[in-house]
């Protein structure tokens, strides 16, 4: 047989995961029992080879983070106080303003932070749960997208990190202080939503394929 016909017969034989090969794996601490062990020996976590209620799970806390991301963004995420003159700022406006005192660098941090992240937070996670859905087996690259995914969703804080620290700081009376907007709890809301929507993804259901002569 040519080495072409030997490359093909071995890209299409059947791969063999562990749940074919009947074994589970403990999703806290990754040892690998034969399926049927009621609980992880070294964590004692409850052994399940696939999380059923995953999906719902996943899908009720990304609405409610995309919810809540809306007022995030519409209402005042910090309000400045001058010598008696009030000025509100948005996340956008923030960074229009940053841009205008001519600190681009800092604009960039918090708009990758503050939109770029959360945003594309909500298209990897529902993308990855409509896959799932559909019964398409993924690959490496999807389990990558979930690390990451799942990696970086806390850095989506620093934004109300930076405004809980002036807050601290800038409290001056008459002359200068500065407080938080209602946008702060809204944003602070979505990434903690986000956060636990992507904690409750099983990644195990990323290899799993719908079982033969089912529809797909």
């Amino acid at each position: 047989m040519s080495g072409d016909g030997m490359a093909n017969v071995e890209r299409a034989q059947p791969v063999l995961t562990a749940r074919a090969a009947g074994l589970v794996g403990c999703a806290e601490c990754g040892h690998v029992y034969p399926r049927g062990t009621p609980q992880c020996d070294l964590c004692g976590t409850p052994l399940v080879s696939r999380d059923k209620a995953s999906l719902q799970k996943v899908w009720a806390w990304l609405l409610a983070g995309m919810v809540v991301y809306i007022p995030a963004n519409v209402y005042p995420m910090l309000r400045t106080s001058t010598l008696g003159k009030t000025q509100e700022s948005t996340i956008v406006g923030g960074v229009f303003d940053l841009i205008d005192h001519g600190s681009i660098g800092v604009a960039l941090i918090v708009f990758v932070a503050s939109v770029v992240i959360p945003i594309g937070k909500f298209i990897a996670i529902a993308y990855l749960a409509l896959r799932v859905k559909s019964g398409k087996p993924g690959t490496s690259v999807h389990l990558h997208l979930y690390e990451l995914v799942e990696f970086i969703g806390r850095w989506s804080m620093i934004d109300v990190f930076v405004v809980a620290i002036l807050s601290a700081l800038v409290q001056l009376n008459f002359v200068a202080t500065i407080n938080p907007g209602i946008a702060a709890v809204s944003f602070a809301l979505s990434v903690a939503f986000t956060m636990i929507s992507a904690n409750s993804f099983d990644p195990r259901l990323i290899w799993d394929a719908p079982p033969e002569g089912a529809p797909v």
